[in-house]
């Protein structure tokens, strides 16, 4: 089992293997991080790391799982943003059960 030098922000430099390592990468860009849990202080730390790093920590045995970024982020954008009015105005219709009951039965009906 290989042995891991990382940085606790609190405690400094520390020892880990590869069971106390764990890394996420990116599906959409490749990006990745790892976490650990600090043996000291019980943190649990997260940092970026490169391509190549990402690499040799897997390479070494590391657990990781993959993600993909939110749909959403793709979507086209129509219209004009939210405003911090129109917040305001959508929270006063959620106190107002006539102004839901309205619109849940134009939604419905």
């Amino acid at each position: 089992m290989a042995t891991i030098r990382a940085s606790c922000p609190d405690c400094g430099d520390v020892e880990l293997t590869t069971h106390d390592v764990h890394v996420r990468i990116c599906d959409d860009t490749n990006e990745g991080t790892y976490s650990f849990s600090c043996p000291h202080c019980g943190m649990t730390v997260v940092k970026s790391a490169e391509v190549r790093t990402i690499d040799l920590l897997v390479a070494s045995g590391v657990s990781f799982t993959t993600w993909r970024l939110p749909a959403e982020l793709s979507e086209p954008r129509i219209g004009e943003p939210i405003s911090h009015d129109d917040l305001l105005d959508f929270h006063d219709l959620l106190h107002d059960d006539s102004a839901l009951e309205q619109a849940l039965a134009e939604f419905t009906g």
